[in-house]
Order: C-alpha cells, then sequence, then structure tokens
C-alpha cells in the first residue's frame, strides 16, 4: 500500500496532497561559485516564489529571495535560475565564511502545501566540484524513466518501418 507521497510510484498522485513539493537539495562548487540545487515537483502552473537562506551562528540571513530583501552581504553575489523542476542559486566567491546551513524554501503561489523548506549543511571541504551536467547525475528518476521508455521508443520505431 504506497502513501499518495510515495516517490516509487510511476505516476505522482496530482491531487495536491501535503507532500513535501522539494524532492532533493544539493550544493556542489563550480570553480570559486557555490551552487544550490532545490529540486521540486511542479504540481501546479501558478508563479513559483523561493527564499534561499543561510542560518550561521544562530542567526538567519536571507541571500536570494522573491519574497523578501537580501541580507546585504548577498545581494550583489548572489543570482536565481530557474528550470523546469529547479532553482538554482548561485553564489559568487564562495570562502569559508560562507559555511552554514542553507535552507530553500518554496511556495507556489495559492498552493496551501505546507513545509516547502529542505536545509543542507554546506561545508567547503567537503563540497564536490559540480559535474558538467549535473542535473542528469542528481536526477536519477529522469534516467530511470528515460531506461524504461527505450524499449517503448524502439519498439514505436519498428511499427513506423
Amino acid at each position: 500500500h504506497h502513501s499518495p507521497c510515495d516517490s516509487s510510484l510511476p505516476f505522482p498522485v496530482l491531487q495536491a496532497t501535503h507532500c513535501q513539493m522539494i524532492k532533493d537539495l544539493s550544493a556542489c562548487l563550480s570553480g570559486q561559485n557555490l551552487r544550490v540545487d532545490c529540486h521540486y515537483e511542479n504540481r501546479t502552473s501558478n508563479p513559483l516564489t523561493y527564499e534561499f537562506s543561510i542560518t550561521k551562528d544562530n542567526r538567519k540571513q536571507v541571500i536570494h529571495s522573491t519574497l523578501s530583501v537580501a541580507d546585504n552581504a548577498y545581494r550583489n553575489r548572489a543570482n536565481v535560475t530557474m528550470h523546469k523542476n529547479l532553482v538554482c542559486l548561485h553564489l559568487q566567491s564562495f570562502t569559508t565564511s560562507d559555511e552554514g546551513v542553507y535552507m530553500c524554501g518554496l511556495k507556489a503561489t495559492n498552493d496551501y502545501t505546507i513545509n516547502q523548506t529542505k536545509n543542507i549543511t554546506v561545508i567547503k571541504d567537503k563540497l564536490e566540484k559540480c559535474a558538467g551536467f549535473s542535473l542528469l547525475i542528481q536526477n536519477t528518476s529522469w534516467l530511470l524513466l528515460l531506461l524504461l521508455s527505450l524499449p517503448l521508443l524502439q519498439a514505436v520505431d519498428f511499427v513506423s518501418l
């Protein structure tokens, strides 16, 4: 018996159950820059608001957000790119003083799903280098789907000959 939030279901149940919208939060180093990938499951076409923050020494600072003003320390160094199912924070010239607990918070307009935050502890020496095409590596479910669909594609080719 699967719960509606069980990610092993081939097709997620679309009724807005109180699932965690954020699937995965990962961080990596790209040269001198920190990249934090916030993977989410898009269950609505409503506009998405986000907030990236850091907590260090028990103090929360906003790095980049659509909801509030970014902290001075980060305002000119951070930018966010949005892709399908991914909100990506780029922080330039990352140093050990930027270590801490990074949080990604997402909210879709008019979506009442709760608890849309995920944390990751970022320590410079423990960070891996960003792979050139890391979306594929991190997003194994995508690969799995591709592998599952290959026989189908071949079957279709065969029919169309």
